[in-house]
């Protein structure tokens, strides 16, 4: 964007807010300090210029429907403004579905949906970062953000002398935040994630997340055992969901969606440790996600390698259960095979440490022929592996895939879809929903809607062709069938019949989808 145009743009609109009884309140870095708490409230706006740190022992609590802006240029001699979580603060920021918490640019004026274009307005600001001490693969067990100088000990990240002794620490609370159009630079070509969490701990809880517009990469695990459920990716620069330094966390519920405007990045880029053969490598396990690409014949991407689905190398792990892969110019699947070397990424496949299982696969520029979408290893074991772990090459029956702000997007399956009823049970542990469809969303309930952008820009639509309940045939819930500490959720293509008191005990979550009959 021209610079005189967005210097006006932030005149014009910090004008605007103080019109609309907004305080527009400026936060540097040295409003937050360590050990003190600070509550960020709706009634106002604030303004981040430059990096902010929240330091160690600091506790940050955000109200839902908090706006949060980000000068694109710093006063304070910054490349870009940023938040940044320490090792040992933490953020507590806890919107609703009616009413998130967003990040933006200063330039946004987030009460017109049409004054943003994904697909254009991108790099305005930089993003949010959260560092803990969980372990990373990285020598020491300790690093620091790309881009920021070695000397900034808050910029640092994991276990450092005490490795391995924190993967369950918390640094807070992320639900129903949007974050949009970041992604500047910290320093030339060192480019900030949507999202960037390194060396955080599983205690941390984050779900409903967008990142929209980032020019880089939209959430990016540096290491750490952090889940993350209810996510979506929509039009960045770069990949869409990226692991490094070895993450061992969980994932569920998954949306990526590239533009067709040149993005570069794949669904998902998957590396395991840097050196390759630090401890631990990464190794998450991922259900129920569903990645769109730019479109088979998205012009200018074809045969580069950026226009996969997944890009998996540096020893990467892993496991994909019950998701859908669609929609990409380039191939599915690129596992890296350094050849004679037996502890790679294909080594990891062949042993099992990398998988895929139960997942659909389907439109891809390249070829329609599961052999030519492998890059990197042999691509016939891999495709013979596939095969039988349940990977199938059908159509998984979305019911709109749209990249224009048009109403035609609709991720959710329609009811004669591949993907409904074939989803296998997770048994991966108590973090997971089980649910009975494959990909991120059911044939009833569209999780993005009333909280994410693509939603306020006029990208979603009602499209989908709703599958009955069969209420004849009904699942019997009886006491002893809801535990505590476990999660449960039941979805609007079931009807749930109660057998007596049925207690859900402490501990125990339990979501119900809209529409349910119970």
């Amino acid at each position: 964007m021209n610079l005189r145009l967005y210097a006006l743009f932030a005149f014009i609109l910090i004008g605007f807010t103080q019109l609309t009884g907004q305080t527009v309140i400026p936060i540097k870095d040295t409003d937050l300090v360590g050990g003190a708490t600070y509550n960020w409230t709706k009634n106002n706006i604030y303004e981040l210029d430059g990096l902010v740190y929240l330091e160690a022992g600091g506790t940050l609590n955000i109200e839902a429907g908090t706006v949060i802006k980000a000068k694109g240029f710093p006063t304070t001699g910054d490349n870009t403004s940023a938040l940044i979580i320490t090792r040992d603060a933490q953020i507590f920021a806890e919107g609703t579905a009616t009413q998130p918490i967003i990040f933006t640019s200063e330039i946004d004026d987030t009460n017109d949906p049409n004054d943003m274009d994904p697909t254009l307005d991108k790099g305005l600001w930089g993003g949010l970062i959260v560092l803990g001490n969980a372990t990373i693969a990285r020598p020491g067990c300790e690093d620091g953000i790309e881009g920021i100088d070695a000397s900034e000990d808050r910029a640092k990240f994991g276990g450092a002398g005490e490795c391995g002794m924190h993967d369950e620490e918390s640094s807070g609370i992320l639900r129903y935040v949007s974050i949009r159009h970041g992604g500047n630079a910290l320093t030339e070509g060192n480019e900030i994630n949507g999202l960037t969490l390194g060396g955080v701990g599983a205690g941390t809880t984050i779900e409903y997340i967008e990142v929209i517009a980032n020019f880089d990469d939209g959430i990016e695990w540096f290491g750490g055992t952090v889940n993350v459920k209810y996510a979506t990716v929509a039009f960045c620069g770069d990949d869409g969901f990226d692991y490094d330094f070895g993450w061992r966390g969980n994932g569920q519920f998954w949306f990526y969606l590239a533009d067709d405007e040149g993005s570069v990045g794949r669904g998902g880029e998957h590396d395991g440790a840097s050196p390759d053969l630090q401890e631990p490598f990464s190794m998450p396990t991922i259900y129920n996600a569903t990645y769109v690409g730019s479109g088979t014949g998205a012009a200018g991407l074809q045969g580069d390698g950026n226009d996969y689905a997944l890009n998996c190398r540096d020893r990467a792990g892993g496991h994909y259960f019950n998701s859908i892969f669609t929609d990409f110019t380039g191939k599915a699947l690129a596992i890296e095979d350094l050849d004679a070397d037996d502890m790679d990424t294909y080594a990891n496949f062949l042993n099992g440490d990398l998988s895929f299982t139960n997942n659909i696969w389907f439109g891809f520029g390249e070829s329609s022929v599961l052999t030519d979408l492998i890059d990197g290893a042999d691509a016939v074991a891999v495709a013979a592996q596939l095969v039988a772990d349940a990977n199938v090459l059908v159509s998984p029956g979305l019911a709109g895939i749209s990249r224009d702000p048009n109403g035609g997007l609709d991720p959710r399956p329609n009811a004669a879809s591949n993907a409904l009823g074939t989803g296998l049970p997770n048994t991966e542990g108590l973090f997971f929903s089980t649910v009975s469809y494959v990909g991120a969303f059911s044939n009833q309930n569209n999780w993005l809607k009333g909280w994410t952008a693509l939603d306020e820009y006029g990208y979603l639509g009602d499209l989908v062709a709703p599958e009955s309940a069969d209420c004849d045939n009904p699942i019997v819930i009886q006491d002893g069938d809801l535990l505590g500490g476990q999660t449960y959720t039941w979805t609007a293509d079931n009807c749930y019949l109660l057998d007596g008191l049925v207690y859900l005990e402490e501990g125990g979550q339990l979501y119900i989808e809209a529409g349910t009959v119970i």
